[in-house]
């Protein structure tokens, strides 16, 4: 089980004193976040991407390669690479270089952001989302896994014998993500490829991330990559902590009131009790976490939202200690001893770099084997054996 902490790096005015702090500050903070989190014991940092204000994360490769840099251990992925609006060909090569430079630490999430008017500024049209991200990702897909692309698609000029360059690292892309808060196409999506599902699970009640992961655990079996149950699930989520949960409570109110996305809207009470938003002692946030399990089944990536709303620096630092020191410990130890021995862990480029290997190996031992049965068959039956070997690889 990963556990991390992702951001969307808003730049939003402190309630309690009415600062905002500025572009570069919010940068660095974003940056010292991420060195917390590898200080703290965490697995995973995630930054979104975005071309509107109040947000700043406008480049997440140069953000997670200048973390890459600062860090031994912490895995780098972002919350949502654009795929809609981004050239697959910049993508592939972008994320190919910062894979090198980080060592393989490195996965992405795919998603189609939720700010309509960035569409065209990059030349598209919102009402193409959906199908924009479908064909982008296939394309995205053949650069990485083929030498030599010839492509025709509909958004985008031809290519004739292109290849993407670095090549990824080992020949293994970084491991996808599919992003998605309520889009059921997207789920498809990440089931047809066997790549992962992110559910954001902020905003919805549990039953729609039941639902949305159930759909994309049913369409990962029927695409004949495994069960329902060895399907790769991230959840993400929302937290604010203090020892004891009164004081969480009144610390959070004015953040929670007059935070952009969901200020003025519900109260915190109905929020906490609709959607996974947990605001209380770190036991709380415990319990809460491990119910997770309860409606979306064993799952491999856990990334808690801590820096919003107006949050100083100071306080998200504070809420990374309870994380690390408190909570996830505990949720490590719990979630690895309920999880069955079929259900894989959360990838990572060892682990997938290991899994091909593996696999040339027995494609390998496959075709040694046909050869042997068709070089001792007198009827010649051998060459039949060895096409479908063939046919294997």
């Amino acid at each position: 089980m990963q556990f991390g902490v992702f951001t969307v790096g808003d730049v939003t005015v402190d309630p309690t004193t009415g600062r905002e702090p500025t572009e570069h500050e919010r940068i660095k903070a974003m940056v010292a976040i991420a060195l917390k989190a590898e200080e703290v014991g965490l697995d995973v940092f995630a930054t979104g991407e975005h071309h509107n204000r109040p947000f700043v994360p406008s480049s997440p490769t140069t953000m997670l390669g200048h973390i890459a840099a600062r860090t031994e251990r912490l895995l780098l992925s972002t919350s949502t690479t654009l795929i809609t609006t981004n050239d697959p060909v910049k993508i592939a090569e972008d994320y190919a270089m910062l894979q090198h430079l980080a060592d393989g630490r490195v996965d992405l999430m795919m998603g189609r952001g939720n700010t309509g008017p960035v569409y065209p500024w990059f030349g598209q049209d919102i009402r193409n989302g959906i199908r924009l991200a479908i064909e982008n990702y296939e394309l995205l897909h053949r650069l990485w896994r083929e030498d030599v692309v010839d492509w025709q698609g509909k958004f985008r000029t031809p290519l004739q014998s292109f290849t993407s360059t670095p090549r990824p690292l080992d020949d293994v892309p970084p491991f996808v993500w599919h992003g998605s808060i309520r889009s059921p196409e997207i789920a498809e999506q990440a089931a047809y490829y066997g790549d992962g599902f992110f559910a954001n699970h902020i905003f919805w009640p549990k039953e729609h991330t039941q639902r949305m992961v159930g759909l994309y655990r049913q369409r990962f079996a029927h695409y004949g990559h495994g069960s329902p149950e060895q399907a790769i699930v991230g959840l993400g989520g929302q937290v604010f902590m203090r020892r004891n949960s009164q004081d969480a409570v009144r610390e959070f109110r004015p953040y929670f009131d007059n935070a952009p996305v969901y200020g003025h809207g519900p109260s915190m009470e109905e929020f906490t009790r609709e959607t996974p938003l947990t605001v209380g002692s770190p036991q709380q946030v415990i319990d809460r976490t491990l119910g997770f399990r309860e409606y979306v089944g064993d799952y491999q990536r856990q990334l808690f939202l801590l820096d919003h709303a107006g949050l100083p620096l100071k306080t998200v630092l504070e809420q990374l200690d309870l994380l690390g020191e408190e909570v996830v410990p505990v949720l490590r130890k719990e979630f690895d001893a309920l999880r069955p021995a079929h259900v894989p862990v959360a990838p990572t480029h060892a682990s997938l770099v290991a899994a091909r290997d593996a696999a040339d190996r027995a494609a390998t031992d496959q075709a040694g084997s046909s050869d042997q049965a068709g070089s001792s068959d007198p009827a010649g039956n051998g060459d039949l054996a060895g096409a479908g070997a063939e046919g294997v690889r």
